[in-house]
């Protein structure tokens, strides 16, 4: 399943974007799920909370079915 996270601004960060998108509840949950190395974005592991996304980027939890895709109105 794909969902469409629209953001404000030019970029966000990653762990600024699962907040917004209501995948993780905290910036802590968000830190640990990064850090344990269980987001992809474009299909590659990322371990860095402050990697920038840019619309069109894709995230995804590990063993999970929905791909969050970054877009902007």
């Amino acid at each position: 399943m794909q969902k469409e996270i629209n953001i404000n601004t030019e970029s966000i960060k990653l762990d600024q974007f699962l907040k917004w998108a209501n995948i993780v509840s905290s910036g802590g949950e968000a830190k640990n799920f990064i850090q344990a190395g269980n987001v992809l974005v474009n299909q590659e592991i990322e371990y860095s909370r402050g990697r920038k996304l840019y619309p069109g980027d894709r995230v995804e939890l590990l063993g999970g079915n929905t791909i969050y895709i970054v877009s902007r109105d």
